[in-house]
């Protein structure tokens, strides 16, 4: 298990667009995926919904966890996708 704190640099944060893409890259990996903003309760990281739920804006604090297989790489490649603004 791997796990990072990430700065989220969308912009406008992870609103349907990004969050949509998000999950589905999680989704993809294959791996078990977590996410958490402060101290709310982490979701599935491949789940739309738990994404949205959580309310998420530019420059909050996540918290990713990835379990599995190649997690280190996963745990990169989702962490770059947090990391850049997909609203520019």
């Amino acid at each position: 298990m791997v796990e990072r704190t990430i700065q989220v640099a969308s912009s406008k944060g992870l609103h349907a667009r990004p969050a949509s893409l998000f999950s589905q890259a999680a989704a993809k990996s294959g791996q078990k995926v977590l996410v958490k903003k402060g101290e709310s309760t982490a979701v599935n990281a491949a789940s739309i919904l738990g994404i949205i739920s959580l309310g998420i804006e530019h420059g909050d604090d996540l918290t990713l966890t990835v379990e599995g297989d190649n997690e280190q790489a996963v745990l990169d490649e989702l962490a770059e996708f947090l990391t850049t603004d997909h609203d520019a």
